[in-house]
């Protein structure tokens, strides 16, 4: 998805989206597909989510039924999309200028285009329990000092691992450093264990690998200087990918993981959940997906931070993250700002006792349990964090990392070709 134009933001702002219609005036909007309406006078909005596998594909529908039970005057029209449907789905109506009432979104750049092209409300001024919420679950929807969305989940990717696979294979530790990491692949493929599950279809979980990687070898103010220079050409960004072409040399992956998708039957979290692999590298949601797709690992899980590279610039305690909020279309209808803050501030405990997130309140750490704990814990301790990289960048630049990191993993792009085809595509966004 190319970047807004600016004569498609001077339409927007002639046409009045970029002003602030009566605080979230009652006007609504279904994504593209006209005006959502309710009879005998209910307010109706549209509300786009990606809750398509447990907890959230239970527990959102609950909380959705709750909110208009106490409500009668609202209707919710609800549409769950997978991740990546629902990425597609989003750009074309982001390209329409209608964005659907309430929306999910990882902030970073994607969010920054919809904001700067007037399509999103400035929640700084009417959510008023931003107080309540810790800082870094705010800090990929906020510019400029204003806040554009409300989180409800916030955590970081490392490393899952399976304890009894790694005492099978003689690993009494999880690995420090890449070199005990590659180490390990081979002690895994020598006891007759897959290492790594990878959804290599799906492209993202792919792009942890090589984002990870830039951080631990350039580090992340080199991450930084090449976002704002649009160049990602750099020694250290080129040996991020060598690194990266290393492990895939190990051939760590299970058979047909280019094909494999992420939650679906016999992907990456069902390999993962089946004791079918030792490891996946996968954000604070993954406990949940490996049980909705396979099977509960329970006291056999782990989680390790991702390791450091010799000579790199990076520390362990720097993490690649992110989490999951939603924000309002322009002319949101004000019910739509009481819905989130009952879904996210009204129902902490019941989104934390689903063991698929992470607190956004502060105090709420207490309800974790083990693996999520382990998660807080290493995020608490975290001396930088690093939002996805497929969203903390424009659209384009980030959809241009996770294809070009697909095709170093499938051998169709040297680390080389991958720094350029970034660079070429932030110099175009």
């Amino acid at each position: 998805m190319a970047s807004t134009p600016p004569s498609r933001r001077s339409f927007l702002a002639l046409s009045g989206l970029t002003v602030l219609s009566a605080s979230l005036s009652a006007a609504c909007g279904d994504g593209g597909s006209g005006p959502v309406s309710a009879a005998d006078g209910k307010v109706a909005f549209a509300w786009w989510n990606i809750a398509t596998t447990e907890p959230g594909k239970s527990l959102f529908p609950q909380l959705s039924t709750a909110f208009t039970a106490a409500h009668p005057n609202i209707v919710i029209k609800t549409t769950s999309l997978e991740n990546e449907a629902f990425k597609s789905k989003l750009a074309a109506v982001t390209s329409s200028g209608r964005l659907p009432d309430v929306f999910q979104t990882w902030g970073g750049g994607v969010l920054r285009q919809q904001v700067d092209a007037g399509l999103v409300e400035d929640l700084t001024d009417v959510f008023g329990r931003a107080s309540d919420l810790t800082p870094v679950s705010l800090q990929a929807y906020r510019f400029e000092g204003r806040t554009y969305a409300v989180p409800y989940d916030v955590g970081m990717v490392g490393f899952w691992y399976n304890k009894k696979l790694f005492a099978k294979a003689g690993i009494t530790a999880p690995p420090a450093t890449w070199a005990e990491l590659l180490e390990d692949v081979g002690k895994l493929k020598t006891a007759g264990v897959t290492p790594i599950a990878l959804a290599g279809k799906e492209k993202w979980p792919g792009h942890f690998y090589w984002a990870y990687l830039a951080m631990r070898v350039a580090g992340l103010p080199a991450l930084e200087q090449a976002a704002a220079a649009e160049d990602f050409t750099g020694a250290g960004f080129v040996r991020a990918g060598s690194h990266l072409k290393e492990l895939v040399g190990l051939q760590p992956f299970q058979p047909g993981f280019l094909g494999a998708g992420y939650s679906t039957p016999g992907g990456q979290a069902a390999t993962m959940g089946n004791g079918k692999a030792a490891m996946e590298l996968m954000g604070q949601w993954a406990p949940s997906v490996q049980k909705d797709a396979g099977a509960d690992l329970g006291a056999d899980l782990g989680f390790f931070p991702f390791p450091t590279v010799d000579g790199g610039a990076g520390r362990i305690t720097e993490v690649l993250g992110g989490g999951g909020g939603f924000a309002l279309r322009k002319g949101a209808p004000k019910e739509a700002l009481d819905f989130l803050e009952f879904f996210v501030l009204e129902n902490q405990s019941r989104l934390l006792a689903s063991n698929g997130y992470l607190p956004v309140v502060k105090g709420a750490e207490s309800a974790l349990d083990a693996n999520r704990r382990a998660v807080a814990d290493t995020l608490a301790r975290a001396t930088g964090f690093q939002l996805f990289l497929d969203q903390a960048y424009p659209p384009a630049v980030g959809q241009e990392v996770n294809d070009s990191v697909a095709d170093l993993i499938a051998g169709r792009k040297t680390p080389e070709q991958v720094t350029t085809a970034i660079t070429e595509a932030a110099k175009g966004a």
